[in-house]
């Protein structure tokens, strides 16, 4: 008997924890794509994301004798988090498994949150890990399990935020756009949308390195993942629940695929908008909306994107604001080879013209060639071919590396080392205010016979660059290199002495 998801939803207990979150345009994302985009503001919960929701309304369904055994749950986090409060709130014993790989900030909420009553456990990569432990701990200890998303009613709590979100706006909407790991989430919401305004479109969002339930709806059978990506724990699921896949053959109009940049470029349209900060799942729905977006062209449509996690560790700022301006095309990135001969390097400079630099890594290390690791601010994805050819066309051997993984997480951090060739050098490093030109300016000043045999910027958005560089200087021309520094007027330092200097480039 298939199970009425309208009648589970419509009374579904979750506001004994959960509030009714806002639906809020994203001003600013609804001009840059030509369409009325609103978000589902899931991450004001006070776990910060949906997950409480299903995990409240599973428990609020058992038994005194169930709730007095006990309940265990398997977690990459945000789910733990909604155990751990309903384990509190219904004074319930709770174990909670969630994978080594969970970032610190859920691990310590879910502490804080489930206070006396949480038992918790860290194994395994993923959640598919945990979960798997967590199943052999149930039928040793028979407590009751809650499951994260393949339960009819975690499945009618998450159901709710439909329910919400067409009572909120009463206006028409083409689509709605879902994040899914195991599928829970997008269930409830297709569930309930489908048998009452089943014209609206429900499109689901996966990651590249975690999309089972796209392969599964393809297949037309659940496909287990052998790997999963972690950078979005929240969605990182190897096989999906047999509930949900089943709900998802019947709701789900299609699923877009997202890669990290694009979810690090959403996460930062969603700050620009909300000053609020996302964690991956959290903003998978945006980076998906904005794929379609870009690949349809729709205009004034109405589209609903749920921002459903912000259980973000603070550690990841920088790598996500590193990575969001090649996911919103607002940087490229190439690996150049000019020829080691005095005046390369300067008209190598003078090709990038008034174009903004975002990093900038150079080590001599051939006689005859060197190789430039640069990045370049950019307006749009065919900024980076225009480049590209421009480099060529001064004779230039040039990579784009934008969509290399390998270069974007590793290489730009390592491009350097020692070197023979190295005579003379003297290292220092400057502050320059970060406008157009300054970086000629310095160029265009120094002597024609001082080779440039080091140079590092990277630009950090502040309002003064910051350069190190490396000049051979004969002896001789020492007293007409103070000369160069002081009529430069630039903030400098000599680092020629510097130990880190000394460790690891000299």
């Amino acid at each position: 008997m298939k199970t009425n998801y309208l009648q589970k939803i419509l009374t579904a207990r979750v506001y004994d924890v959960a509030r009714e979150t806002e639906l809020m345009e994203a001003k600013e994302l609804s001009k840059r794509l030509g369409n009325q985009i609103l978000l589902k503001r899931e991450d004001n919960q006070p776990i910060f994301s949906f997950k409480l929701r299903g995990a409240y309304n599973k428990m609020a369904q058992l038994s005194p004798a169930e709730l007095k055994r006990g309940v265990i749950a398997a977690s990459a986090g945000n789910h733990a988090q909604g155990v751990a409060l309903a384990a509190a709130k219904l004074k319930c014993k709770a174990t909670i498994v969630m994978p080594i790989t969970t970032p610190q900030v859920k691990i310590d909420a879910v502490k804080s949150r489930g206070k006396s009553w949480v038992n918790l456990l860290l194994h395994g990569d993923s959640y598919s890990d945990a979960f798997e432990y967590s199943q052999v701990l149930q039928k040793k200890k028979g407590f009751t399990f809650v499951h994260p998303f393949d339960d009819p009613d975690v499945i009618a709590g998450q159901g709710t935020i439909a329910q919400e979100i067409l009572q909120q706006h009463e206006g028409h909407i083409d689509a709605i756009f879902v994040a899914i790991g195991g599928g829970g989430l997008v269930s409830g919401i297709g569930a309930y949308v489908k048998a009452v305004q089943p014209k609206i479109k429900i499109i689901g969002v996966q990651t590249v390195d975690s999309d089972a339930m796209k392969r599964s709806l393809t297949a037309g059978k659940r496909v287990e993942l052998k790997e999963v990506g972690l950078f979005s724990d929240g969605t990182a699921v190897k096989l999906v629940g047999k509930e949900t896949f089943r709900i998802c053959q019947d709701v789900v109009d299609e699923i877009i695929i997202v890669d990290t940049d694009e979810i690090c470029a959403a996460i930062n349209d969603v700050f620009t908008d909300t000053r609020s900060i996302l964690e991956p799942a959290g903003a998978l729905s945006i980076a998906g909306l904005k794929k379609y977006v870009d690949q349809r062209r729709p205009k004034n449509k109405t589209f609903v994107a749920i921002a459903c996690g912000a259980n973000m560790n603070f550690s990841r700022l920088r790598f996500v604001a590193e990575r969001a301006d090649v996911g919103e095309f607002r940087e490229a990135v190439f690996a150049v080879t000019i020829p080691e001969e005095r005046g390369s390097f300067k008209e190598f400079c003078r090709i990038l013209g008034k174009r903004n630099v975002t990093e900038f890594n150079y080590r001599i290390a051939d006689q005859k060639q060197a190789h430039i690791f640069v990045g370049i601010s950019t307006q749009k994805a065919s900024d980076s071919r225009l480049v590209a050819q421009s480099f060529r066309k001064a004779g230039f051997a040039t990579v784009d590396l934008t969509h290399d993984e390998l270069a974007k997480s590793h290489i730009r951090h390592m491009v350097g080392g020692s070197s023979k060739l190295a005579k003379d050098e003297l290292v220092y490093r400057f502050e320059f205010p970060e406008r157009p030109g300054a970086l000629m300016r310095f160029l265009d000043s120094l002597a024609p016979n001082w080779n440039i045999s080091l140079f590092h910027y990277r630009n950090h958005g502040a309002d003064y660059g910051r350069i190190l560089v490396g000049i051979q200087v004969p002896e001789k021309e020492k007293n007409a290199f103070q000369h160069f520094l002081k009529k430069l007027g630039y903030p400098h330092w000599d680092e020629s002495s510097n130990p880190a200097y000394r460790l690891f480039l000299k």
